[in-house]
């Protein structure tokens, strides 16, 4: 009884852990701040990529990209260039709504006056808010379930580039932002406005605008006094900030009282919309979470949390002869195709650095990259009760299943027979729940950085996640217990994945 007590505290202590990292992680700047936070903690030394590394083994280091990807890994004391990496590669984004680089919205009017030429001049007389509104254009980003997003309390987070002036000089600089109350909302049409529509379909550019305002209130409550912004009604003339014809300024005063500097400070941002409802345990039994960006933040904390703790001690790394290493990259859900996506080259520069550091022989790395191991992390179609039909029959991960293996026969997924046994070994050795899956043959299938970094690099590589329901919503929701059975499962893999790698042959 002791024991199963023990094992229960253990397992909410994790999920109470992933709760923090995803209320504290709105976008993937956050997500890559609050793991550099982490990080730090346990004694990850940062190094920049802009830098020589002078690496030592039996220590550990982060780099970041963009401040929207981040790789961490521990060198074994017992390592040697030429030696393997044990690698989780995970991702930070997840389908949402990003601000428009003009995100004011609003109606322009022209006028048509004849000259003395007999030729017509169009003139741009006044711009005007929509029906009295202040709205914010968006952009979707990924393959998100857009209807999910109406009626929701939204706020705005993303980073902010600012610019300082200190002794005379001007310098830029990057900062967070989060915005702690919800300041917008995209309201649904009444169905008595719409009682002809079949179902509820959405078009994203003209259904999917928040509103932030009214302009009424926006001009009773002006708020902006220095280069007052050119407000909805004013006829169109020159400003001395050009921000303020980009965006209202409403919005620019909220992110400005947020960050502690004035409106004309701000250069320029990335902005996204965020669902202000935190991430929590429910469910009758507290058994699911419910939380947004479940997909793929809960691998990206699972992979993290796993080599944090499989390094803390001071003895973890003294027979490790390899190097351990998350991964969470920015732009899965759009392709990875970025300078910090894992179609770029940072995976194999990193692993490049790294060996280079402990030898000057070249050849070194293509034998690293040989004796290396991915497990690309990335959340799985868990069987949806009413739509049982949507599953293969003998592949239907269920919630509390533990991690699903993925696999495809035309590679969308990059399992195969060794790189599937060598997980599941782990998996049955510690006594850890595992699942397949197979996505049905008239169905396509989605993908993951698994297929993008084992055709770049080389790299075996296995296809996993955790069971989810709900995927790309706003609000999704897994099963607490598939939490613990995922950092689980990652910490043996950090952790032994060096002695039952050596006992399996193939290319021989």
């Amino acid at each position: 009884m002791a024991a199963t007590n023990e094992a229960k505290s253990k397992s909410n202590s994790v999920v109470d852990d992933l709760l923090q990292f995803l209320n504290a992680s709105p976008t993937a700047f956050h997500a890559v701040d609050e793991a550099k936070k982490r990080l730090r903690s346990v004694g990850y030394e940062q190094v920049s990529e802009r830098e020589d590394w002078k690496l030592e083994a039996g220590k550990k280091y982060f780099f970041t990209r963009n401040h929207s990807t981040i790789v961490a890994f521990a060198i074994g004391k017992k390592y040697v260039a030429g030696n393997g990496f044990h690698i989780v590669g995970a991702h930070t984004d997840s389908p949402c709504l990003k601000l428009k680089p003009v995100s004011k919205v609003s109606v322009h009017f022209y006028m048509i006056l004849p000259t003395m030429s007999c030729r017509s001049v169009l003139f741009n007389l006044v711009q005007v808010t929509k029906g009295g509104y202040l709205e914010v254009g968006v952009q979707t980003y990924g393959g998100g379930l857009w209807h999910t997003w109406f009626d929701r309390d939204l706020t705005v987070a993303g980073r902010v580039v600012i610019k300082e002036q200190k002794n005379g000089s001007v310098s830029y600089i990057h900062r967070l932002v989060r915005v702690e109350d919800p300041i917008m909302r995209i309201p649904t049409l009444a169905i008595h406005l719409d009682r002809g529509a079949d179902g509820f379909k959405v078009n994203t550019q003209s259904h999917l605008l928040p509103v932030l305002a009214t302009s009424i209130k926006g001009e009773l409550n002006k708020v902006v006094t220095k280069n007052d912004a050119q407000d909805d009604g004013e006829t169109t003339e020159s400003k001395s900030s050009p921000n303020n014809s980009k965006h209202h300024s409403l919005l620019l005063q909220l992110l400005a009282n947020q960050l502690g500097c004035e409106p004309d400070d701000i250069c320029d941002f990335e902005l996204q919309a965020c669902d202000m409802q935190p991430s929590l345990v429910g469910g009758a039994q507290k058994e699911f979470i419910f939380s947004g960006r479940l997909d793929n933040l809960c691998m990206s904390f699972c992979s993290l949390k796993a080599l944090i703790d499989s390094t803390s001690s001071q003895t973890s790394l003294e027979h490790e002869t390899g190097v351990r290493m998350v991964a969470l990259f920015d732009h899965e859900e759009v392709g990875s195709n970025s300078a910090q996506g894992a179609g770029s080259p940072a995976m194999l520069n990193a692993l490049s650095r790294i060996t280079n550091s402990f030898s000057s022989d070249s050849s070194l790395i293509e034998k690293a990259i040989q004796r290396s191991f991915l497990v690309s992390a990335d959340m799985a179609h868990a069987l949806h009760p009413n739509y049982m039909d949507k599953h293969e029959e003998n592949h239907q991960p269920k919630l509390h299943g533990g991690l699903v293996i993925k696999s495809n026969a035309n590679q969308r997924y990059a399992t195969n027979a060794i790189t599937s046994f060598i997980f599941r070994e782990l998996a049955v050795n510690h006594n850890i729940p595992v699942q397949d899956f197979v996505v049905r043959n008239d169905m396509a299938c989605g993908s993951t950085i698994g297929p993008i970094l084992a055709s770049g690099v080389g790299i075996r590589t296995v296809d996993v996640g955790a069971p989810q329901l709900s995927m790309h919503s706003i609000r999704e929701m897994c099963a607490t217990d598939d939490v613990d059975h995922s950092y689980e499962h990652f910490k043996a893999y950090y952790e032994e994945f060096s002695n039952l790698d050596q006992k399996i042959t193939v290319d021989m």
